[in-house]
């Protein structure tokens, strides 16, 4: 008998980090993989860590996280969503959004309950959903839909063993998002079905709209459902704070305290240091977030019509920094593709079956790099299209 548990030991590996490690030994390669912003961290938040550290602030902080920034937190979500939460009770600091995903899940998931999540999707729901040893039940959004999570497809997966739906919107890999009017029917579906659903929307903020509202649309904008809704974001993607690892809960009161009681045992507080930059970052990091935007969007708005030029069909995503491309033209798979790409043509994405088996035939390509390398990468993504005869239009 091993001696890994048998429902660790069949997880698979990241198919990310299983395809980077094959990137990090190669030269000239321009990399649109690691979904991870090209930004460093705006040095006024930075500088917040600094001096917290430099004032001594080297210790733990409660289980929930400092009071300054749960306040801080439920300002900024006052402000951005009009999402209303106690920062006493209804808020928890998390070592990135990552943790908070698995105290969710961790907390409402009992043995052979069912747990409803969309494909393609981040790489770690399916694994998150068995780690508790629960039912991960995919639902496929499709090509066609722009990658949307329609309520039909939801009713077609939901059954009595359901407990829970997990989503991310703005969508990894797909860029996707959803209407306010779409979100509230995914409400109703979960309100009929007694159903909570957890909302990752660590993308929230790199929304595309134009001209983008001043009050954005949350699972948690709607105080009738807030009973139903966890919603779970961080602070690495809008903020360009990858490595800070800081993440945060919020939810109904009872939810929160079974997620508290988990990170308690498990991990203790989040970094003091990360959490002071957090404040700085909720309070006056709004313009940091307003510029990278922008950059965002003309670097989208820079490679999707060449790869639709291309062959590669591709949406315009309405949100996150992430294109999902159709390379099905080839001929090739998604690893055919992608490794192709990488070992003749210098230019590395992420084949689409990392994201689950909805994303066969696809290849995720992320834009949070510079302009100058995109444009050397679109060169040889056509070098490579037209060497491999694809039709161009």
């Amino acid at each position: 008998m091993g001696r890994v548990a048998p429902h660790v030991d069949a997880i698979p590996k990241s198919g990310i980090r299983k395809f980077f490690d094959i990137v990090a030994q190669s030269k000239d390669v321009i990399s649109l993989g690691v979904g991870e912003p090209d930004f460093d961290t705006p040095w006024h938040i930075s500088r917040a860590a600094v001096t917290c550290l430099e004032n001594g602030g080297t210790h733990y902080t409660s289980n929930l996280g400092t009071p300054q920034l749960r306040a801080a937190i439920a300002r900024y979500l006052e402000r951005r969503f009009a999402a209303r939460f106690d920062p006493a009770s209804e808020i928890l600091v998390t070592v990135g959004v990552s943790e908070a995903i698995d105290l969710a899940v961790r907390a409402l998931v009992s043995p052979g309950d069912e747990v409803l999540y969309h494909e393609p999707c981040f790489v770690s729901y399916a694994a998150t959903i068995r780690l508790a040893h629960g039912v991960p039940v995919k639902v496929e959004t499709r090509f066609e839909d722009e990658f949307k999570l329609t309520v039909d497809a939801l009713e077609r997966a939901v059954t009595p063993k359901t407990k829970a739906l997990l989503l991310n919107f703005p969508c990894n890999p797909t860029g996707a998002t959803l209407t306010r009017d779409e979100v509230l029917a995914i409400l109703r579906f979960a309100e009929r079905h007694d159903l909570v659903i957890l909302a990752d929307e660590v993308y929230s903020e790199l929304a595309y709209d134009d001209p983008l509202p001043d009050v954005l649309t949350s699972f948690a904008s709607f105080p009738e459902y807030r009973d139903r809704v966890i919603l779970l974001n961080g602070f690495s993607k809008s903020w360009a704070m990858t490595g800070y690892r800081l993440g945060y809960a919020c939810g109904p009161v009872e939810i929160i305290d079974a997620m508290m009681k988990i990170h308690q045992y498990g991990i203790m507080s989040a970094p003091t240091l990360s959490q002071a930059a957090g404040v700085e970052a909720m309070d006056l990091g709004d313009k940091d977030v307003d510029r990278m935007r922008r950059e965002y969007k003309d670097r989208r708005d820079f490679m999707v019509p060449r790869l639709n030029a291309l062959g590669l069909k591709t949406h315009l995503p309405k949100g996150a920094f992430y294109l999902f491309s159709d390379v099905r033209p080839t001929g090739m798979t998604s690893d055919g593709f992608a490794m192709t790409l990488l070992k003749d043509y210098g230019v590395a994405c992420v084949p689409g079956e990392a994201f689950g088996e909805c994303g066969r035939g696809f290849v995720r390509m992320s834009y949070a790099t510079g302009m100058e390398k995109l444009k050397v990468a679109i060169e040889r993504i056509g070098r490579c299209c037209k060497e491999r005869s694809l039709p161009q239009s």
